[in-house]
């Protein structure tokens, strides 16, 4: 094994226990308070709620502070969004809803983190306005839009049928460079029902992903699950997913598509979906651990070309993908649960894999 594979697997296993933000918060929040409620929010699921929320946020000093949301049904039009700032935490009671607006346009965010660091944003949930949306085309319609910020956590949150993304983590172009975000941490969160991914990790560096589901996503492509894939001109760099439920997404369940390095996927329970359990394109350095892998109908780990340097090691497999055909058509034997294709490099799938249909 390369020496720097090895360190940043070493690297990997000490992250894990820890506390995920414990590092990563260096700007201490703010101790003042603002209610939305107190800025107008009405909560009735029926009066525009976005300006209120706004004018609580806008509100904080210079030193930031908690933004409380009680119960209800807060209305919030994607197309405005809420901008969230730094040193700030969105705290959201478990009765929290914030509805999405309907509307037409093909870019729109719920809650927007542009450029901001230190920011939390807890409980409650986003629904969107699929079911409603007044539009055909576009797919960046999201619950939580994250872009070239650092020190983000999202945590105890349910985001479902969003005519994009659940939430959409990447960078932005400043001048001739791109600004990645970076140190995120996505904990207790459940994506549901979401058209077009339930999770994207664009542009990025140090993402962790712990003890969430990605369910039913589907309606426009990838539908995956989660979907490790940064745009042209920058990488997604070291990302962690861990103690996740994917299931039941009509892509791949967790996809690593193309300019990712050192991503470990561990830990998972990742089954029915209709693409591959994981699929990997062009991916370097990556580890896939310890997962359970099943029932997914293209088959459970598919690599693809371009893929270097990847490790699939004690995983459980059990009926995926396909029983393939031999050349006179017939079925025979073996399930799909692992498919290395040509012009991939550095492969090792390792014996203490497990194989139950």
């Amino acid at each position: 094994m390369p020496d720097l594979l090895r360190r940043r697997i070493a690297a990997t296993l000490v992250l894990l226990p820890a506390a995920p933000l414990a590092s990563w918060a260096a700007s201490p929040i703010g101790s003042a308070v603002e209610d939305v409620r107190r800025h107008g929010a009405r909560g009735n699921g029926v009066a525009n709620d976005t300006r209120a929320f706004q004018a609580a946020i806008d509100a904080l000093p210079p030193s930031g502070g908690t933004v409380q949301v009680p119960p209800g049904d807060y209305l919030i039009d994607p197309i405005v969004g809420v901008q969230l700032r730094s040193r700030m935490h969105l705290a959201m009671s478990p009765g929290t809803r914030l509805l999405a607006k309907p509307n037409a346009a093909e870019r729109a965010y719920v809650l927007n983190a542009h450029r901001v660091s230190d920011t939390i944003v807890s409980g409650g949930r986003i629904i969107g306005e699929r079911s409603a949306h007044k539009g055909t085309t576009g797919e960046w319609g999201h619950g939580l839009m994250i872009r070239a910020s650092e020190r983000i956590a999202v945590r105890d949150l349910h985001i479902s049928h969003c005519w994009g993304d659940g939430i959409s983590i990447g960078g932005t172009k400043v001048g001739a460079a791109f600004v990645p975000s970076r140190d995120v941490t996505i904990e207790r969160v459940v994506c549901a029902g979401n058209r077009r991914q339930g999770l994207t990790i664009g542009r990025s560096r140090r993402v962790r992903v712990f003890d969430s589901e990605f369910i039913d996503t589907g309606g426009t492509l990838p539908g995956a699950g989660i979907d490790v894939e940064p745009d042209e001109g920058d990488i997604a760099d070291d990302i962690l997913i861990a103690r996740c439920t994917v299931r039941g997404n009509e892509g791949a369940g967790i996809q690593l598509y193309k300019r990712v390095s050192d991503a470990t996927v561990r830990d998972c329970l990742i089954e029915r979906n209709r693409g591959h359990g994981i699929l990997t394109v062009g991916a370097t350095d990556c580890r896939i651990e310890n997962n359970r892998i099943r029932e997914n109908v293209l088959g459970g780990v598919g690599v693809r070309p371009g893929t270097r340097t990847l490790i699939v090691a004690r995983n459980e497999f059990d009926d995926n993908g396909p029983s393939p055909r031999s050349p006179d058509g017939k079925r025979r034997g073996g399930k799909r649960h692992v498919t290395i294709a040509e012009r991939t490099d550095g492969i090792r799938v390792d014996a203490d894999n497990r194989y139950l249909d």
